[in-house]
């Protein structure tokens, strides 16, 4: 543009991404800095395939200083999603309040089936280099 003289300003109240304003952008981009500049750490998500599926599993890595968990077969291959997903969530945010944790973990039905061990090895063995 530069080379036909022609400006381009973006203003606050622009949108510029989906139904979000420059401003609102900014402004969302300045508060996760802060957290970050308080913090004196990037903010962290633990993305485990395969590895959070109870609310005991989620709430240790928040006492392992995640900010926030990712779970996704180890809900919805359990035998009721929706109870362990809100177990989950309760253990997030109760993770160092065991009287709570203990309560969330009852009665949550058939967890997600693994692989047996054994099957594990047969199907390595058959992959590629």
């Amino acid at each position: 543009d530069e080379k036909f003289g022609i400006e381009r300003t973006v203003k606050d109240d622009d949108v510029v991404f989906g139904d979000y304003s420059y401003g609102h952008i900014k402004r969302e981009i300045l508060k996760i800095l802060n957290e970050i500049k308080e913090l004196q750490r990037l903010p962290v998500v633990n993305f485990a395939a395969g590895g959070i599926a109870t609310p005991a599993d989620a709430a240790l890595m928040m006492q392992m200083g995640c900010d926030g968990v990712f779970v996704g077969s180890g809900i919805f291959k359990s035998g009721d999603p929706e109870k362990r997903a809100i177990a989950i969530v309760e253990a997030t945010s109760h993770y160092n309040e065991p009287e709570i944790l203990k309560e969330v973990a009852k009665n949550l039905g058939e967890g997600m089936k693994g692989t047996e061990a054994s099957k594990v090895l047969q199907a390595l063995q058959d992959r590629g280099i």
